[in-house]
């Protein structure tokens, strides 16, 4: 049994998945690099360190050598998905939609400690989708694989549920075998969104259900499914309610705007923005003209271009892609028209490396509250995906 300390492995963000679709699985989709592994072999008197290359933790200074971005790593690690803490390397803590690891080791088994309250997660063994686990508070082993065929093996784990679950803690991964380099990353997304990027009830049975953690997931997706499709590690950043100016109902409390830099989804401290995506992608909108109250042309579109003003400002390389929220009528004309004003301006001001799209589909059944289904999700997926090869050759 070989036990990997969870702070000792580094990586950078991306992918999600969950537990119910095996065709939308891909174990090569998801990977990056780790700092640094403590193994424990049976075999050795004491624990030996293993230190990993880590793009996500070094970004300006690793962009000379992208050895564990776009080739094979030559350390053995864990690869983390998503933004994290690891500020107690024994303890690793996430928070939003879609965060978990990959591990590639040659074995027969795995294991997972984990103290989370978030309650629902997707494993993917060797690209093949797994019932979803289950898990509560407290430190609680979980098994993730067992009996195995000897070889090698790709073990990924995602987050079902969003950030307002509170944090994710790791506290050890345990292989029955030997932990190899993981699988190398050659794309990047980033999605910004609300609940229906959360994949908010896309597994309820109709629009009638109310909202509960079995029936978000975010591995199915139209981020997570896009994702998949082009081959790319994709970080999520996102929770329900959440608008440019205002969220659900004309809350204006903490808009996504105000808490997109936290590295928890929960807790104010803030990401160091070391990963870079290729692409960002922004789905907000749909809160901020929901209900009675909604806000201005002029006061929208302002926040819309100190939003992309930020983006540019962490993600000086990315191309960035709004797209068109979840409305109808002419109000989805008027909000589409506002979006595209704030991408005109931002080009005025130089920055043209950016373009609106409409990944929006006419819906193929409701999940809970009205959100997209399942089926909804994979169709906004293609699309997405269609445009990301427009504009990226992907």
């Amino acid at each position: 049994m070989l036990g990997i300390a969870c702070g000792d492995d580094s990586g950078s963000e991306g992918g999600d998945t969950t537990g119910s679709d095996t065709s939308a699985g891909s174990a090569s989709d998801p990977t990056a690099p780790s700092t640094s592994a403590t193994t424990t072999d049976p075999s050795a008197t004491s624990p030996t360190d293993a230190s990993a290359t880590d793009d996500a933790d070094t970004s300006a200074e690793s962009d000379s050598s992208d050895e564990s971005t776009t080739g094979e790593p030559t350390e053995p690690a864990i690869h983390w998905i998503g933004r994290r803490d690891d500020s107690d390397p024994m303890r690793v803590r996430m928070g939003w939609s879609g965060v978990g690891f990959v591990v590639r080791f040659d074995g027969t088994g795995a294991s997972v400690t984990l103290d989370d309250a978030a309650g629902w997660w997707t494993v993917v063994i060797d690209g093949e989708v797994q019932p979803p686990l289950t898990t509560g508070p407290g430190e609680q082993s979980h098994p993730l694989a067992a009996g195995l065929p000897a070889g090698e093996h790709v073990i990924e784990m995602y987050r079902r549920t969003e950030g307002s679950f509170g944090a994710s803690t790791f506290v050890d991964v345990a292989l029955e075998g030997e932990l190899l380099p993981p699988p190398a990353v050659g794309r990047r997304i980033e999605v910004i969104g609300d609940s229906i990027t959360c994949g908010y009830g896309n597994e309820g049975p109709d629009e009638f259900c109310n909202f509960s953690a079995d029936t978000e997931n975010h591995y199915l997706s139209y981020g997570a499914v896009a994702a998949r499709m082009v081959g790319a590690e994709v970080v999520t950043v996102a929770w329900s309610g959440k608008g440019m100016v205002n969220n659900y109902g004309d809350d204006t409390f903490e808009p996504m705007p105000q808490i997109y830099d936290r590295r928890i989804a929960s807790e104010p401290d803030a990401w160091d923005f070391s990963w870079q995506p290729d692409v960002v992608v922004i789905n907000l909108g749909t809160n901020d003209f929901s209900t009675d109250g909604d806000p201005g042309e002029g006061e929208f579109v302002a926040a819309y271009v100190a939003f992309l003003e930020h983006l540019r400002s962490v993600y000086p390389d990315a191309f960035l892609l709004p797209i068109a929220p979840m409305l109808g009528g002419d109000e989805a004309t008027m909000v589409n028209g506002y979006i595209q004003s704030a991408i005109d301006m931002r080009a005025g001001a130089g920055d043209t490396n950016m373009a609106f799209a409409d990944v929006n589909v006419d819906p193929i059944g409701w999940g809970c509250d009205y959100h997209p289904s399942v089926a909804t999700h994979a169709a906004m997926a293609e699309l997405l995906a269609d445009e990301l090869a427009l504009h990226l050759g992907w």
